[in-house]
C-alpha cells in the first residue's frame, strides 16, 4: 500500500510530465481530464511529485533549515549557513528552487480545485474529500512559504491565469491557509484516500502547528486535542535506541504514530528519499549509496550536544561518530538510515507524528491556561519516558518530569522547547520554534557565540518570481537585506 501513490504519479507523469514546462499554469489537458474519481486522483497525486524532490522536501529543504539550528554545523557549499549572516548565492538559488517547487505543487492542487466542480462522474461526498485534500497541500505549502519567506504572492484557482499578482501581507497569507486548512479539517475523513495522503486528523495536526505561530493557543490546544481524543495514534513505545527505527526506519510501511508524512519507497525508480544522501558519510554503513556528509555536529564543541544525557535513547539513535579531518569528536546524524538500499531510501519524511501532536498540547494548553498543570505535564513525560525506554503511560519517578520544579509558564515552555528539540532532531522543525518563540538570536549567541543578521530569518523572493512577476518590486518588496 506504501507504493500506490507513487505507481500512479508514475502512470499519469507518462502523459502530463511535458506540460510542466508550460508557462500558464492551466497547461494540463483540462477539458477532457478531472471528470472521473480516477482522473481527479490522479491530479491529486501530482500535487505531491514536486516537493518529494531531491531540491525541496526530498533532501536539500531539511538540510537548509537543519543547519541552521544550535545543534549542527554546515558543510561544503551549505557551510555559509554557519556565519548566520543571510544566504549567499549558491544557497540562494537553493531556496529559489525551493520556492519554484512550492509553488508547481500549489499550481497543481489549483488545477484540481478549479476542476473539480465542473467534473461530471463525481459524487458530492467524493468531490467534497477531494477538494479538500487540494486545499490540505495548498493550505500546508502555503504555512511554509509563509514561514521562510513571510507574505506571499496568493496563486489561487481564481487567479491562475494572472502573471502578476501582488506579494499578500503575512496576516493575509495566514489568513488563506487558515481558511484551507479549516475546509480540510471540515470535510476529510478519519482514513487516507491512500496510504500518504492526509485525514481530518492530518489538517488538525497541521492547524495546532498553525494557530501556535499566531499565537492563538486556545485553538491551537483544542485542535491538538481533537487528534489526541479521535483515539486514532498512540506512540510507539521503544525499549533500546534501535527501537526508534519502527517510527522513522527504511521498512516501515505505517506505524501508530503517523498523522501525515511525505512517502517514499526504494522502488519503483526515482521515488526514494534523497535526504539520506546528504547525512552519511560513504561506507559508513547507514547508507550503502555513499554520502554527501552535508551537515555535522560535535559531541564535545557543540554546546547543545554536551547537555544532551547520553542515556537518552534518542541521543544514541541519532548519532554516530564519523571523523573526516575536523576534530575526533565530530559526530553525523542516523536517524534517517537505509543500510541495505542500492538506490535511494525508504524512509519516510515524518511532517506531522503524534509525539508533535502531544508536545503541541502540552505547550498551548499551559499558555492557554496562563500555567502549566498535571495533563500537561503528563503528556510531556509521556513522550520523555519513552526517551528512557520506560511505558509511555505509566507514571516513573526515575525519569518523570515534576511539576514542582517547572510550575512558572516560562520554566514549563522551556522545558517543552527543550524535548522538542531532542525529539524532532534532523527533522527540520526546531528552526520554527525559534522563530515562532523568537528566541532564534538568543540561543544561538548562547549555543554558538554567533549573533544572528536579521536578513537570515527570512528567504529572499527569488530573482525570477520578480523578474516575471511585474507586480513585485524587487527593491520594495523583497525580504531586509537582499
Amino acid at each position: 500500500m506504501k507504493h500506490a501513490i507513487y505507481l500512479l504519479i508514475a502512470a499519469m507523469l507518462v502523459t502530463s510530465c511535458s506540460k510542466v514546462l508550460d508557462e500558464k499554469p492551466q497547461a494540463i489537458a483540462e477539458e477532457n481530464f478531472y471528470n472521473s474519481p480516477a482522473e481527479v486522483q490522479a491530479g491529486l497525486n501530482a500535487i505531491y511529485k514536486p516537493i518529494r524532490q531531491g531540491g525541496s522536501m526530498g533532501a536539500l529543504y531539511q538540510c537548509q533549515l537543519e543547519i541552521y539550528t544550535e545543534y549542527m554545523y554546515g558543510r561544503g557549499s551549505h557551510a555559509p549557513l554557519n556565519d548566520y549572516a543571510g544566504l549567499d548565492n549558491t544557497n540562494i538559488t537553493r531556496v529559489g528552487d525551493i520556492w519554484a517547487q512550492f509553488y508547481e505543487a500549489i499550481r497543481n492542487a489549483n488545477i484540481v480545485i478549479k476542476k473539480i466542480p465542473g467534473a461530471k462522474s463525481l459524487n458530492t461526498a467524493d468531490a467534497a474529500r477531494f477538494m479538500a485534500e487540494a486545499r490540505f497541500m495548498r493550505g500546508l505549502l502555503y504555512f511554509h512559504l509563509v514561514r521562510n519567506w513571510a507574505g506571499v504572492p496568493l496563486r489561487t484557482a481564481e487567479n491562475m491565469s494572472q502573471l502578476d499578482v501582488p506579494r499578500a501581507t503575512t496576516d493575509a497569507t495566514y489568513q488563506f491557509l487558515v481558511e484551507d486548512l479549516t475546509y480540510a479539517a471540515d470535510n476529510l475523513t478519519d482514513q487516507p484516500r491512500l496510504d500518504g495522503a492526509p485525514t481530518r486528523w492530518s489538517a488538525k495536526a497541521v492547524l495546532a502547528d498553525v494557530y501556535m505561530n499566531l499565537h492563538d493557543y486556545t485553538k491551537a490546544k483544542d485542535a491538538a486535542e481533537a487528534v489526541i481524543n479521535s483515539n486514532k495514534y498512540a506512540l510507539v513505545q521503544v525499549a533500546v535506541a534501535d527501537d526508534y527505527d519502527k517510527i522513522f526506519g527504511p521498512d516501515v510501511q505505517a506505524s501508530p504514530e503517523e498523522v501525515f508524512y511525505l512517502k517514499f519507497s526504494r522502488t519503483p525508480a526515482d521515488q526514494g528519499f534523497s535526504y539520506p544522501m546528504y547525512a552519511h558519510y560513504p561506507n559508513s554503513g547507514y547508507y550503502k549509496p555513499g554520502g554527501y556528509y552535508t551537515f555535522y555536529s560535535d559531541a564535545v564543541q557543540n554546546k547543545f550536544m554536551t547537555q544532551w544525557d547520553k542515556n537518552d535513547l534518542r541521543y544514541k539513535f541519532n548519532w554516530y561518530v564519523q571523523t573526516f579531518g575536523l576534530t575526533s569528536t565530530t559526530i553525523l546524524n542516523k536517524k534517517f538510515s537505509d543500510k541495505v538500499t542500492n538506490t535511494a531510501a525508504g524512509n519516510d519524511f515524518p511532517m506531522y507524528r503524534y509525539a508533535d501532536v502531544v508536545l503541541f498540547y502540552a505547550e498551548s494548553a499551559a499558555r492557554a491556561a496562563g500555567a502549566p498543570d498535571a495533563n500537561a505535564m503528563e503528556m510531556l513525560n509521556r513522550v520523555h519516558r519513552r526517551a528512557y525506554g520506560k511505558p509511555t503511560a505509566a507514571p516513573d519517578a526515575a525519569v518523570d518530569f515534576k511539576l514542582s520544579d517547572y510550575n512558572t509558564l516560562d520554566a514549563f515552555v522551556n522545558l517543552v522547547v527543550r524535548e522538542r528539540t531532542y525529539e524532532n532532531c534532523s527533522e527540520a522543525k526546531h528552526w520554527f520554534d525559534l522563530k515562532r518563540l523568537g528566541t532564534v538570536k538568543q540561543v544561538i549567541q548562547n549555543m554558538k557565540g554567533i549573533t544572528v543578521a536579521d536578513k537570515h530569518l527570512l528567504w529572499p523572493i527569488p530573482t525570477n518570481e520578480y523578474n516575471y512577476n511585474k507586480a513585485i518590486d524587487p527593491v520594495k518588496d523583497q525580504n531586509p537585506g537582499y
